[in-house]
């Protein structure tokens, strides 16, 4: 009920060179909307009290919650799904510190389409182009190193320009406007303690985007379900169940995220240096055969 349409193929554009077709790179293009609220029933309809527009305050020195309400929640157990910046994950010393900033518009296409489009220029530092068919839309963005951010709003009218020029997209001011941080500093330990509370990091909070493409829908989705088991496990009475999650979410993650790591901190280098060039672009980027090999 969540997707929007299938994707077969993905096309990377490095710099003005010619685009490069991946066939058969599968995957589905979904509404995160629909995905949020179909989650939000599902936990509802299994028992969870769903709160809207409730902020925790500073919880870094006590195991008792303040709620901007004026209430007070004391927590047995806690789960920090609160996004890249996290508050918990700041109250565990496990903050995210490295992140892409992001920003995206939705414009109609010109006709429909089944790839996804990328794009690897210089002046994407530290991240990249895109743009993501959604039916008779588009999403156009782009994600750059954050000590660039000031430049993202120039680089996506541009690159808007560029596509709206060849025909890919129509003219016209874009539909909608989003944007927002993505770690890309790797997973940090997910399991840490406020007083004797046990807290345990999920999605973004928990640095599980991966550090190339800054996807993280379905990690997020993969360590809220384990967070909740391993949760329900400890209440349960076993122990030991805390320490298991991050030695699941290890299992899970960390190999993926090792070699996403290593090219990511290759390419910056080389970009650092002002060499950065095809082969290098290409070892960096998950369509393209040398990003999985192992061959230095």
């Amino acid at each position: 009920p969540i997707m929007v349409q299938p994707i077969e193929h993905m096309v990377t554009t490095i710099e003005s060179q010619a685009p490069e077709l991946r066939l058969d790179f599968r995957g589905r293009m979904i509404s995160r909307r629909a995905l949020d609220q179909a989650l939000a029933r599902e936990a509802s309809l299994r028992g969870a009290h769903c709160r809207c527009g409730v902020t925790l305050l500073d919880p870094r020195t006590v195991s008792r919650f303040e709620l901007a309400t004026g209430e007070t929640i004391e927590p047995r157990v806690v789960i920090g799904a609160d996004g890249p910046r996290s508050v918990l994950g700041a109250a565990i010393g496990e903050a995210n510190s490295r992140w892409v900033a992001a920003r995206q518009v939705t414009v109609p296409l010109a006709q429909t389409q089944e790839s996804t489009d990328i794009f690897l220029r210089a002046a994407y530092r530290g991240g990249y182009g895109w743009l993501f068919p959604s039916g008779a839309y588009a999403h156009i963005g782009i994600g750059v190193d954050h000590a660039w951010r000031h430049d993202l709003k120039s680089l996506l009218t541009e690159l808007h320009a560029d596509l709206v020029a060849t025909g890919r997209v129509r003219a016209g001011t874009p539909a909608r406007l989003t944007g927002g941080l993505i770690p890309v500093g790797g997973r940090r330990r997910s399991v840490g303690r406020i007083g004797r509370t046990p807290v345990l990091l999920a999605g973004d909070a928990a640095g599980l985007t991966n550090p190339v493409t800054g996807a993280g829908i379905e990690s997020a989705v993969q360590s809220g379900a384990l967070a909740g088991a391993i949760a329900a496990d400890w209440l349960a009475g076993r122990g030991a169940a805390i320490e298991d999650y991050e030695d699941e979410l290890a299992s899970l993650y960390d190999p993926a995220h090792a070699r996403a790591l290593g090219r990511r901190r290759a390419l910056e280098a080389r970009q650092t240096q002002g060499a950065a060039d095809r082969v290098d672009f290409r070892r960096a980027w998950i369509a393209f055969p040398e990003y999985w090999s192992d061959a230095a």
